[in-house]
Order: structure tokens, then sequence, then C-alpha cells
């Protein structure tokens, strides 16, 4: 039997950057659809697209081929270009400075060595619609996280 691809969509949001920050991610795989999004009380954008992109990949129970789309360029760069340099130079960027968000960026290298994955990059708020899902699943986990809702960290499927 040939295995499907899963597509996973995944975008962050933050309420001011530092603030307040949810992540969204649908996953579809054939007809199935899974939806996820988490809180954090103080982060930034960047760290809430990673959370997005690890939650998604984490969310698979097997090995399998993936197409993840991000409408991130610093998460579409960092994985498809910048992590190499980084992991040879020990976690250091050009500069000699530490990678920003390193913890981040390990876990989803981690996460990514279990699957085939393509990355894919769209341009954000521009009607796709499975972006725009993911986006709407972020900002309702800021509104849920503010409210008590959603307590931090906590990872929700959402019946969107």
């Amino acid at each position: 039997m040939t295995q499907g691809t899963v597509d996973i969509f995944s975008d962050g949001a933050c309420s001011g950057n530092p603030g307040p920050g949810g992540w969204g991610v649908l996953l579809r795989y054939g007809e199935h659809e899974k939806r996820l999004h988490g809180y954090e009380v103080g982060t930034t954008n960047n760290r809430m697209e990673l959370m997005a992109a690890i939650h998604g990949l984490e969310a698979l129970k097997r090995s399998c081929r993936v197409v993840v789309t991000t409408d991130s360029t610093y998460v579409q760069n960092g994985i498809t270009q910048w992590l190499p340099q980084w992991k040879n130079r020990g976690w250091l960027k050009k500069d000699g400075k530490p990678v920003l968000n390193a913890d981040l960026w390990k876990r989803l290298d981690a996460v990514c060595q279990k699957h085939d994955i393509e990355w894919r990059w769209v341009r954000g708020h521009t009607g796709h619609e499975d972006n725009e899902t993911a986006d709407r699943l972020a900002r309702e986990a800021i509104r849920l996280g503010r409210g008590g809702e959603l307590p931090t960290g906590e990872v929700r499927t959402s019946a969107e």
C-alpha cells in the first residue's frame, strides 16, 4: 500500500512582540483533518511560528511523507538554509553570537529526522484558505489564553 502525504499548515501569532502568543496547526491526511493550538504568556512571534511547526510534526504517530506550509520566512529559511550551518558552528551564527531560539530549532531538527519533509512558503494574509485557518487557530489560542481558558503550554485540539 502506498502511503499518502500529510499536509501541515502552521502559523504563529503574538499580541505584542514579545507578548502573549499563540500557535495554530491544521493537519490533513486525505479526508481527515486535525486542528491544534497552544498558548504562551510571554513569547515572540518567531517562537510561536516554530512551535506551530514543531507541534504539527510531533502530532504525527509514525514516520511519513509530509509537506509543511508556513508563512514564516524565519522558519522556512532557518530549516532549509541556516540550520546545517548553525549545527556545524556549534549553534552559533556567522557573527559568533548564539542562535536565537536554539532550544526550539534543536527540537524542530530532532522531529524532522523522523519524516520525509518538503517545506513550502506561502505569503501570509493573502487568502490562502489553509494558512488562514492556522492563523485563526493561533489568534484563538491567544484569546483563550488571555481569558484563562487555555493554560500556558497546553496543546488543545480544536473542533473549529
